[in-house]
């Protein structure tokens, strides 16, 4: 997918081999029968009002049906109950995401700007208020609806890993990075930067992150991570 001139959105690679984020599993989009992707989209948006309106066990399939303007009859032939429904959310919201947030130029020769970048808009992704009020909605049910928190972990950290490990696998061909597993580098880098940025928001601090703490966080992970990963012919800052 190209975003602007000279970048693309870095698409996934199955990380194989790797038991905790290994998405050659992940679940089948949309397990009802309903196959128009106009209808299903305006069910998701329906859904998407009321669950993050009311959360999940305050919301009903009839108040979901009420505002994606669809009979529930309708509802049922696209999503088996509630929680399917709420789970094809959760992975509808993760890949968009997912799209907005690793667009990058893997041939920009700036390794810091780019990881910098990259840094930016996953702490300005995940700190949306939708974004918090998903996951807070996730780890509240996924108790009692394993499936559910499965999906959004697939969809979300797993899809996260999968996209920036393309950026780094393609530095380490260019010589740019020395790493032997993509996939862990990535999970580091992306734990780095919202170490101490996220936890706070997602307890209900009051007050959004300082810009200027979020950016301190994003070039520490840069920082260490280039300490770490930088190859001989990169001097990390």
């Amino acid at each position: 997918m190209t975003d602007r001139e000279g970048e693309i959105a870095l698409k996934p690679r199955h990380a194989a081999g790797r038991e905790d984020c290994d998405l050659s599993d992940a679940h089948e989009t949309g397990s009802g029968a309903g196959q128009d992707p106009e209808k299903r989209s305006q069910i998701l948006a329906g859904a998407r009002q009321v669950f993050f309106d009311r959360g999940f066990d305050a919301a009903s399939m009839g108040d979901i049906a009420r505002a994606a303007g669809v009979s529930k009859g309708t509802l049922y032939v696209y999503f088996e109950n509630k929680e399917d429904l709420f789970a094809e959310l959760v992975s509808s919201e993760c890949g968009e995401t997912a799209e907005r947030m690793f667009v990058v130029d893997p041939d920009e020769a700036d390794l810091e700007a780019a990881l910098t970048k990259i840094g930016r808009s996953f702490i300005t992704a995940i700190l949306r208020p939708s974004s918090i009020a998903l996951l807070r909605t996730v780890i509240s049910i996924s108790g009692k609806f394993p499936d559910v928190g499965r999906r959004f972990f697939e969809a979300g950290p797993c899809e996260g890993i999968s996209r920036l490990s393309v950026f780094l696998k393609a530095k380490v061909e260019q010589g740019l990075l020395d790493i032997e597993d993509v996939d862990q580098a990535a999970s580091q880098f992306l734990t780095l930067c919202k170490d101490g940025v996220t936890i706070p928001v997602l307890v209900g601090a009051p007050d959004a992150p300082d810009p200027a703490v979020v950016e301190k966080s994003v070039r520490g992970a840069v920082r260490v991570f280039l300490r770490a990963y930088g190859s001989d012919r990169r001097t990390a800052p």
